[in-house]
């Protein structure tokens, strides 16, 4: 069965780890970045981080967004959605406005949901139906 991957809204990858590499160190980028090799340390971005199936990652990540199709151990943040798909493995903590864990994907730790950030996003919608 065809997998079909996940689409930034740029539809730009700024960078990209191929399966074959290792890299240990600090990320930061633009646009959207892809991982399909192994990466330890800290990833930071205010956009959209992708791990392909062959993806292994032991980090610390800060992003927008982050779409989970391989593995990774670590703690993830992301201000507006994490999506664990069915070939994901997470283990560690997450914390986000939006999950969504997709059936026979694997997440092992807590996860803290931003209610802040969606009260503010709904924060129009409710002070008009209270009026």
């Amino acid at each position: 069965m065809a997998r079909i991957e996940p689409t930034t809204t740029t539809g730009k990858v700024s960078g990209f780890i191929d399966k074959d590499t290792e890299i240990v160190g600090d990320i930061k980028f633009s646009d959207s970045f892809r991982i399909d090799g192994k990466f330890k340390g800290k990833i930071l971005s205010g956009h959209t981080l992708i791990i392909g199936e062959s993806g292994e990652l032991e980090a610390d990540v800060d992003v927008a967004s982050i779409s989970i199709n391989g593995k990774i151990k670590g703690s993830l943040n992301a201000s507006e959605r994490i999506e664990i798909f069915s070939l994901g493995r997470v283990t560690g903590k997450i914390v986000t406005p939006k999950l969504i864990i997709e059936e026979g994907a694997f997440f092992q730790g807590s996860c803290l949901m931003k209610l802040k950030a969606l009260e503010n996003k709904n924060a129009g919608h409710e002070e008009k139906s209270f009026k």
